[in-house]
């Protein structure tokens, strides 16, 4: 008697939905993001145990408790360092990194530019909302001059920090711009990034609607071009990148600004990788000191 193979069940986004609820503000760009990232690994169908998030801190650094997949908060600033870990320990893994512009451009830029000139194969996600939102609306690395804050309240005097320039800079071999207000955009870019073979980083504009009342939705909509629909942008010119990278004020670029594919991921320069990931190998550590280490550390 014949008898029938059930096909593996496919991913559907049911099966990335967080034990925890968002507790984002309603209205909240960081709600698009979540639900672009799970649309993009529904669609790549790649499994959930197949992934694991990592955060630092602040209101956007919450992401792993909302998404099933393995996932660690870690410290202010420090999620990159831990998510090279992660890669390395086991490279076979989609590593996907989320964080606000004030963890990733303040604290952590130190990390963020060793990351990329390491090319690093993970995806890193900043939920740019130009203000800190979790400490209740200061003055962040991405706020504009003059911006009136709770740190500032006569206006920003600080010169803003171009999170696209500085990838392009240090050697990002995929930098992209997305808006969460561009929903099928947005996820389209976080497909690439994840299939892009090293370090991808996607800076997503994503309005706080209690702190920030000047990068608004509205503000951002008439503003926001996609370089996508410029059939003469080409995006493995990394000059013509860093030229469309300075624009800003009536015309702001989203979309992919470069991309190379000539340049080895991390973890494929080091041979002793070769052999598969470090999780599958022979330690040579006695088992009982692995779980006294593991136990000290879960």
């Amino acid at each position: 008697m014949a008898t029938d193979i059930a096909a593996p069940r496919q991913m559907a986004l049911v099966d990335l939905k967080g034990k925890v609820d968002p507790d984002w503000c309603p209205g909240c760009g960081d709600f698009g993001v979540l639900s672009a990232v799970q649309k993009a690994l529904v669609d790549l169908q790649i499994p959930n145990h197949r992934v694991c998030t990592i955060s630092g801190i602040g209101c956007s650094s919450n992401f792993p408790g909302f998404i099933n997949t393995y996932g660690m908060h870690t410290l202010h600033g420090r999620s990159l360092p831990v998510a090279t870990g992660v890669k390395l320990a086991n490279h076979e893994l989609t590593v996907l990194v989320t964080g606000g512009d004030g963890d990733g451009f303040g604290i952590g830029v130190g990390h963020f530019v060793h990351a990329m000139r390491r090319n690093i194969d993970l995806l890193y996600i900043v939920m740019d909302n130009q203000i800190y939102g979790l400490t209740t609306g200061q003055t962040s690395p991405t706020s504009r001059l003059g911006m009136k804050t709770k740190s500032m309240p006569f206006g920003n005097v600080e010169p803003p920090i171009n999170p696209i320039t500085l990838a392009l800079s240090a050697g990002a071999t995929f930098v992209a711009r997305g808006f969460s207000g561009e929903q099928k955009h947005l996820t389209d870019l976080i497909k690439q990034g994840i299939q892009h073979n090293g370090f991808s980083f996607l800076d997503v504009f994503s309005p706080c609607v209690t702190y920030n009342h000047d990068n608004t939705y509205q503000w951002f909509r008439p503003r926001v071009k996609k370089l996508e629909d410029d059939a003469a942008y080409d995006a493995t010119d990394w000059g013509a990148a860093v030229e469309r990278s300075l624009l800003w004020g009536e015309e702001i670029p989203i979309g992919k600004f470069f991309e190379r594919t000539d340049a080895p991921a991390l973890h494929s320069a080091e041979p002793v990788l070769n052999a598969g990931p470090l999780v599958e190998g022979n330690t040579r550590i006695p088992p009982d000191v692995v779980q006294s280490f593991i136990d000290e550390l879960m």
